[in-house]
């Protein structure tokens, strides 16, 4: 998961570095598919990588001076970043120093006093040369242009590092020479080699001849990086022989201590304490400043001595979180395992200040695991359901092992997506639809409902009927059902006398990919209208004529003319029929019953009575409105069938009165009525 280059600085532009795709064994064809890029913390991109090739080149030269100051080793780390799946590597690119920086002085010239009573042997420090390049390309070594009375010499300091030193070869006379101009030249071991020189003017003085001497040549300090302004770092001590003012000593820094060093400390000129000045703004370990010690003679004398400040660290820096890749949302069938995010986390403090401990909470199914050094990467460690949670909002925590620890939370919001795991469910095991004969077309009989927790097309449900045959017809000819929301409609109109009930199946599908369905079975029960009359099954008249029924001439009381049957396709009370007897020649003769529609005489035959007769008989359902049908029935009295049935279409009324019997009568009792008159007014006559 790692590749490591070298390069020179300063390699000009397109120069080609290596391959990446070849030297991680990573197929360079997919590179732009699986959204190859690179992750750097740096500000500037030094470097490009070919999408399609995996080549490596230079885009901006690199000042390895720069970029890294005064650090040994100058690395850029990159981290590598692919997904589907998802992948993460390092790339270092070490940065090697190349003789590109001569050797340079801080000041353009340097003046030493040197007083004339010196004997030979006497030394003077000259200041040291910078050189930017590390190692061999440094400060290798120095050389004096030739002077009869100076000499140059290199002397080591108690930590091992190396400085000029002028030495007196030979003693000096003010009155003949009174300043002499050397050229000190600082040379580095490139190849080729590069100097820089410096002018040192050497004024010849007369008096103070002993230069103050410091206690140890190198002093080391230690303290906090959070040390406060005015905190004591050390304090230096110099002695000079001299007496008066020629042993007087001032302190201050060196001119080649950095500008940087002389703001961040003070050192107090009389006591020689070392204290903070400010904020110590600094990434190095370890500080490193000339002190001089200087008297005040008329041509003081000076001497230097290092100061090397080691800063402690103090976990005064907080984990700092970084979210390199989020894959969000998610699907909720994404196996355990699967990556999320890839985090970085880092701390600025160095040690164990700097070591992170990152977790997630427990109660969610997801887990922390280190990847690549300082990297984590967010996986799954259950099973998701997005209908019963649909989004988790993870704080990611990160300690350091400081003392205190300081902790640093960041939230993610991963959502989870929908896939199609649940199917269509309707809201009953089944449904009962009650619906009246003789319906319109296209009434509306009844709407089912189905639910899916899944969303947008996935729970978006539309209905069907399952193909079926109703009495022998295809379905479709008795119902539609709507699509969009279970609306059932009829096709057709019922008829409750030919089909009382029947069942289907509507089938819920969601428009998931695979779809998935439920179906429920709707049974449809047709209730009765009252849309038929009673049907007359006896008696039965023919062609428009009356039915006769022949009744003894002296038939008794309650005797069974006839029953009157009917019937009523219909259901129920619309069904249920009675009798009334709406017209009768004789109203006195005859009764129905109204339930069972027979028709008996209400009294015993007498010789007087007609011998034709006529009554109607309505038979009424108990439909709301009620339906009747009506039969005319003829009664003939005789006590034989006769040969040839009367005419009934008289309406069943009486004869006329002055027929030829009704006279013979009339006039019979006229005479006996006249002879029973005479016998009693001859009996009145007789007695009176």
């Amino acid at each position: 998961g790692q590749v490591v280059y070298s390069i020179a600085e300063e390699t000009e532009r397109g120069a080609s570095v290596g391959n990446i795709a070849k030297d991680l064994g990573i197929d360079a064809a997919t590179l732009s598919a699986r959204k190859f890029r690179m992750i750097t913390g740096s500000s500037k991109q030094y470097f490009n990588i070919n999408a399609s090739t995996g080549a490596v080149s230079v885009k901006e030269p690199i000042d390895r001076e720069q970029l890294c100051e005064l650090k040994s080793a100058c690395v850029l780390n990159y981290e590598l970043v692919l997904e589907n799946p998802l992948e993460l590597y390092r790339m270092e690119l070490k940065v090697l120093d190349i003789n590109d920086n001569s050797p340079s002085f801080t000041l353009s010239e340097y003046h030493i006093n040197v007083p004339e009573f010196l004997s030979p042997g006497a030394r003077f420090t000259l200041p040291n040369a910078q050189d930017l390049d590390e190692g061999t390309n440094s400060v290798q070594n120095y050389t004096l242009s030739p002077d009869e009375h100076f000499s140059l010499e290199m002397q080591t300091r108690g930590d091992g590092s190396k400085y000029p030193e002028l030495v007196l070869k030979k003693a000096l006379d003010r009155e003949q020479q009174a300043t002499h101009r050397l050229v000190l030249t600082a040379k580095d071991g490139g190849d080729p080699p590069k100097s820089g020189d410096v002018l040192v003017i050497v004024t010849v003085l007369d008096t103070n001849d002993n230069a103050p001497e410091f206690a140890h040549s190198v002093y080391r300090a230690s303290i906090l990086e959070n040390s406060t302004s005015g905190t004591l770092v050390v304090q230096v001590h110099a002695t000079d022989l001299d007496e008066g003012p020629n042993g007087e000593v001032r302190y201050s820094f060196s001119n080649t201590t950095s500008a940087d060093l002389q703001r961040m400390f003070l050192i107090h000129p009389h006591t020689g304490e070392v204290t903070v000045n400010g904020v110590l703004a600094v990434q190095r370990p370890l500080l490193e400043m000339l002190i001089e010690a200087r008297d005040n003679g008329a041509f003081g004398m000076s001497s230097t001595a290092k100061l090397l400040v080691e800063i402690t660290d103090v976990n005064n820096h907080g984990p700092e979180i970084t979210v390199t890749s989020l894959s969000s949302p998610i699907p909720e069938d994404a196996v355990p395992g699967t990556v999320i995010a890839l985090l970085s986390i880092m701390d600025k403090d160095p040690g164990e200040n700097g070591k992170v401990t990152c977790q997630i909470p427990d109660n969610l199914p997801f887990q922390l695991k280190p990847s690549l050094e300082n990297y984590y990467s967010l996986v799954t460690s259950g099973l998701l359901d997005r209908e019963l949670i649909s989004g988790y909002n993870i704080t990611i925590t990160a300690t350091d092992l400081g003392s205190p620890p300081i902790t640093t939370q960041k939230a993610l919001w991963v959502q989870i997506s929908d896939v199609n795991d649940n199917p269509p469910v309707f809201s009953a095991d089944k449904f009962d639809v009650f619906v009246e004969e003789n319906n319109p077309l296209g009434a509306f009989l009844y709407q089912i409902s189905a639910s899916d927790p899944d969303m947008g097309e996935n729970g978006r449900i539309s209905y069907t009927l399952r193909n079926s045959t109703v009495a022998g017809s295809a379905l479709a000819s008795f119902l539609s059902v709507s699509s969009a929301n279970g609306s059932i409609y009829a096709t057709r109109a019922f008829d409750f006398e030919q089909l009382r009930s029947f069942y289907f199946q509507v089938e819920a599908k969601d428009n998931g990919s695979p779809a998935l369905s439920a179906a429920i079975t709707v049974n449809v029960y047709i209730s009765d209208q009252n849309d038929n009359a009673p049907t007359i099954l006896y008696p039965i008249s023919q062609n428009g004529s009356v039915a006769v029924e022949v009744v003894p001439r002296l038939a008794d009381e309650d005797y069974l003319v006839t029953k009157v049957v009917a019937d009523d396709e219909d259901n129920a009370q619309n069904a249920w029929l009675s009798y009334h007897l709406t017209h009768s020649s004789d109203s006195t003769l005859f009764r129905l019953a109204s339930h069972s529609g027979e028709l008996r005489t209400t009294r015993s035959m007498r010789s007087t009575d007609f011998l034709k007769h006529k009554v109607v008989v309505v038979v009424r359902d108990h439909g709301d409105p009620p339906l009747s049908s009506t039969v005319t029935v003829g009664i003939l009295l005789a006590d034989t069938l006769p040969q040839a049935l009367p005419d009934f279409d008289d309406s069943g009324e009486p004869p006329p009165l002055l027929n030829a019997t009704n006279i013979y009568l009339i006039v019979s009792l006229a005479c006996v009525s006249c002879v029973f008159a005479a016998f009693l007014l001859f009996l009145a006559i007789v007695r009176l």
